[in-house]
């Protein structure tokens, strides 16, 4: 699998280090593409572009499609071809979306300052799997699947709530500590070093293990239809959502589908304690009251005691 697309270098997922939870988040939005998409929250500089696109490649082989703040309804939807119109031929051309659907994956960075129009009309897609275009003498219905990534720094400003509660998981990108970031630059300039030789062993063994993950993915996916979700979980799940307040149901819908993709991915046979868990906040910390006002507030240790005393005569 080669690392370089269209000149550009990427950094093998397998090396990227650190983002525990947006590795995470990625992988069960891979497994169970119903959880909706992910976005990812944190500020500038944490490798939130670098771990999207080396997700990317390590599991469709392809730079994700990514949508510019500037795009017009037309480069996401798809139009007409000018030039084709210009030699008087209608000639339908594909817009984002459609291209997304050929790659796998589309990625919105900086989704908050993209127009709520759009960003409301790419949720869509994701959720009901069908583009409908009709529009300036087109009139199509396709059906559309891929993975969505979004990313936003909060300093430069928030989505609304109604858009929030349609990502499926939100993950916040956390700073490395002392020791995360000594490796975090020897693994960068390793990497740049490497790819100057015509034959590198570091490349091969980062190419090796991203193929592991890729085949792991894999199999999870084949596998989590076969996933037993007790009736203990899904009353978990509720008093969890209900235990921080979630607005609306489709918190506890998605923390479900994440702990069965989790539960897929580690190979059990069905959902565990531990599995919704570990998930809950992915799910739930965009759907409290406080995103109403604006504001997302960090998963934080009360937050953590709510949820955990249900846990505790597990």
């Amino acid at each position: 699998m080669s690392r370089a697309a269209e000149g550009v270098h990427i950094l093998p997922y397998s090396r990227v280090v650190g983002q525990e939870d947006l590795k995470l988040a990625l992988e069960l939005n891979h497994v169970v593409p119903r959880i909706g998409g992910v976005l990812m929250a944190g500020p500038r500089g944490t490798a939130k572009s670098t771990l999207v696109r080396a997700f990317a490649l390590m599991a469709h082989d392809e730079l994700p499609v990514t949508l510019p703040i500037n795009a017009t309804d037309d480069r996401v939807l798809g139009g007409w071809d000018l030039h084709a119109l210009i030699h008087g031929e209608a000639l339908p051309r594909p817009g984002l979306l459609e291209e997304a659907d050929d790659k796998g994956l589309l990625y919105v960075d900086e989704v908050n300052l993209l127009d709520d129009h759009l960003v409301n009309i790419i949720l869509d897609v994701v959720s009901t799997g069908v583009l409908s275009v009709q529009r300036e003498g087109l009139a199509t219905a396709k059906h559309l699947s891929f993975g969505l990534v979004g990313t936003m720094n909060p300093e430069e400003g928030g989505l609304r709530p109604q858009l929030l509660d349609r990502f499926g998981l939100m993950v916040a990108a956390g700073q490395l500590d002392p020791a995360a970031r000594r490796y975090m630059i020897r693994t960068v300039l390793d990497f740049e070093e490497e790819l100057d030789r015509s034959h590198s062993d570091w490349l091969t063994a980062a190419e090796r293990d991203d193929t592991a993950v890729r085949e792991r993915l894999t199999a999870a996916r084949h596998r989590v239809p076969h996933v037993r979700v007790p009736d203990e979980i899904v009353g978990l799940c509720a008093d969890a959502a209900d235990r921080v307040e979630a607005v609306g149901q489709r918190g506890e819908i998605v923390a479900t589908l994440a702990a069965r993709a989790l539960a897929a991915l580690e190979g059990a046979s069905e959902v565990g304690p531990a599995h919704l868990r570990r998930v809950l906040p992915m799910a739930l910390r965009h759907r409290r009251p406080e995103t109403g006002h604006g504001v997302v507030l960090d998963w934080g240790a009360e937050d953590d005691a709510r949820v955990g005393e249900l846990f505790e005569t597990v």
